[in-house]
C-alpha cells in the first residue's frame, strides 16, 4: 500500500510541474498545460473562456511568472494555445483518449480558488469523441487543467462540471486543434455551386492537390468538384472539415466527384497523426 501510494504521488507531482495558473483578465485565474517546449519558446493550452485575452501571465508551478501572448483559440471547443518565452520546461505526456475505458482511475490537477497545484481523483464516468467525462470534483480554478490517467498521461483539459460530473476536452481533439486536421486530404478547395443531382448543389472546387497526399493517391485532379463524403451531400463549406475530424484515421473515405459532368467515387485512406504531413 506504501508503494502504490508513493507511485500515485510520484504521478500527481510530475503532473503539478508541467500545470501552470493562468490570469488573463480581472476576473480571476484558471489553470494551462505545458503542452510542448522547444529551444524558442513553450506553448500552453487552455480554455478559451480562460484565456479571454490576446496577451496573459502564465505562473509556472516554481513560482516564475511570463507575459503570454494567445497564438491560437477556438471557442466551440474552448481550446486556447498560449505562447511563453521559456525554454527547457518539463512538458505533458500525452495520452491517448480514444482508447479510454470507463472505470478508469484518473486525476485531474489545478488551480481552485488560488490554491496552486491542487490534486483530485475518480474514476472515469464516460468517453465521447468531444467530451470525457468523469466522476471527479472540479471548482473554479481548475478550468484549462489536465485530466490525467493512472499513469500522469494527460488525456483531456479540464472545461466544466455537468450534473455534477467533470467534463473535458478529449487529447485528440486538443491534437487537431493544434495541427489543423492531422487527416488532411491536402487540397486548395474553393466553394462553388454545381448541378450535380438536377438542382443546384454546393461543391468544392479542387484548386491544387498536393505531392504525396491523400487526395493525390485517390486519383484527385485539379479542377474536379467535391461534392459530398460517404454518401452526405455537402451543404455547407465547412462540412468537409466536420467529417474529416470525426472520422478515425483508419477509415476508408469515399469522396463523391463532379468531373467533366460525370459524377464519380474516389477512395483513400487519411493520413494518421504517424503519417508525414503533407503541406497545408
Amino acid at each position: 500500500m506504501t508503494r502504490l501510494s508513493d507511485e500515485f504521488a510520484s504521478v500527481a507531482e510530475n503532473l503539478r510541474q508541467v500545470t501552470v495558473k493562468v490570469r488573463s483578465s480581472s476576473f480571476g485565474s484558471g489553470s494551462g498545460v505545458i503542452w510542448q517546449s522547444t529551444q524558442g519558446d513553450s506553448l500552453i493550452i487552455t480554455n478559451a473562456h480562460v484565456a479571454t485575452n490576446n496577451k496573459a501571465t502564465v505562473e509556472l508551478s516554481d513560482g516564475r511568472i511570463f507575459e503570454a501572448v494567445r497564438t491560437n483559440i477556438d471557442p466551440t471547443k474552448d481550446l486556447a494555445a498560449l505562447k511563453i518565452n521559456a525554454t527547457d520546461l518539463p512538458t505533458a505526456t500525452i495520452g491517448n483518449s480514444d482508447a479510454l475505458r470507463v472505470g478508469e482511475f484518473v486525476l485531474a490537477v489545478g488551480n481552485p480558488f488560488g490554491d496552486s497545484g491542487a490534486v483530485t481523483s475518480g474514476i472515469l464516468h464516460a468517453n465521447h469523441q468531444r467530451v470525457v467525462m468523469a466522476d471527479i470534483r472540479l471548482f473554479p480554478g481548475n478550468s484549462g487543467g489536465p485530466l490525467a490517467d493512472c499513469l500522469g498521461r494527460v488525456i483531456g483539459i479540464n472545461t466544466m462540471i455537468v450534473n455534477g460530473l467533470a467534463v473535458a476536452i478529449p487529447s485528440e481533439a486538443v491534437e487537431r486543434f493544434l495541427h489543423g486536421n492531422r487527416q488532411k486530404l491536402g487540397v486548395t478547395l474553393q466553394p462553388v455551386l454545381v448541378n450535380a443531382t438536377n438542382k443546384r448543389n454546393l461543391g468544392l472546387l479542387v484548386l491544387s492537390v498536393n505531392s504525396g497526399s491523400a487526395a493525390e493517391a485517390a486519383g484527385v485532379l485539379v479542377g474536379d468538384v467535391l461534392i459530398g463524403v460517404s454518401g452526405k451531400l455537402f451543404t455547407s463549406p465547412h462540412d468537409l472539415n466536420s467529417y474529416l475530424e470525426n472520422t478515425n484515421s483508419n477509415e476508408a473515405l469515399s469522396l463523391q466527384i463532379l468531373r467533366g459532368g460525370q459524377q464519380l467515387v474516389c477512395h483513400t485512406k487519411l493520413h494518421s497523426k504517424s503519417d508525414p504531413l503533407p503541406s497545408p
